[in-house]
């Protein structure tokens, strides 16, 4: 059974949204503002997350910072803003995709299986791939044009999370908890040392630096 949560302060659409989406057989777990919310994703273990950007407490944007710190889980921010530059900045931070209000549930549901499939097929091959770059997180290998390249356990934990979060900004602190752990309390510049020598050995123009938050790897 795939699980959502909704975070949505709006009580009518979270009501709609909820009633649909167990229509369609899924479990549902609702919040009415940002900070249950992220209780509620500590909590429990989600497929997917529905999140309205302005929230009480703290709004979308935080929300999904803090997700991405520990998780690749997809997000689908539900929002009234309907700027390009409301939309950037939610990519930015590691969103799937971004429905503007009023929407219809067919295209809501359209997204939803949409994502869910996108995430599932990650899952399922153990395989990312990102231009020439192939990483296999079972095998632990990582090759370029078929050339295997040699990493050490931090460098594979770094690139994975990149490769993971494709074209999305990923922060200097979630690479350094997805390589070090929850528990280093050392500089986390010491990301940058590790990034230096990932784009040495991998030879290839695609992690880029996003100045003053961390990397992410696009073309």
């Amino acid at each position: 059974m795939i699980k959502v949560l909704i975070i949505e302060d709006d009580s009518d659409i979270q009501e709609l949204v909820r009633e649909f989406l167990t229509a369609q057989n899924y479990t549902v777990d609702t919040s009415n503002d940002g900070l249950e919310g992220i209780q509620l994703f500590h909590e429990n273990e989600y497929d997917l997350i529905l999140l309205d950007v302005m929230l009480p407490k703290l709004d979308g944007y935080g929300v999904c910072r803090m997700i991405r710190q520990k998780s690749s889980v997809p997000i689908i921010m539900l929002t009234a803003l309907g700027e390009e530059r409301d939309e950037i900045k939610g990519f930015e931070l590691g969103i799937d995709d971004y429905i503007a209000k009023p929407f219809s549930f067919n295209l809501l549901i359209k997204r939803v299986e949409a994502v869910l499939r996108r995430a599932s097929d990650k899952v399922a091959s153990g395989v990312i791939r990102f231009k020439e770059i192939v990483l296999d997180k079972d095998g632990f290998t990582v090759t370029v044009d078929d050339n295997s390249i040699d990493l050490t356990a931090k460098e594979f934990r770094i690139l994975h999370c990149l490769m993971e979060n494709q074209g999305r900004t990923v922060s200097r602190e979630a690479l350094l908890n997805r390589g070090w752990g929850y528990d280093y309390f050392g500089d986390e510049r010491i990301v940058d040392t590790h990034i230096k020598n990932l784009r040495k050995k991998l030879g290839i123009p695609y992690i880029r630096t996003i100045t003053g938050i961390g990397y992410k790897i696009d073309d």
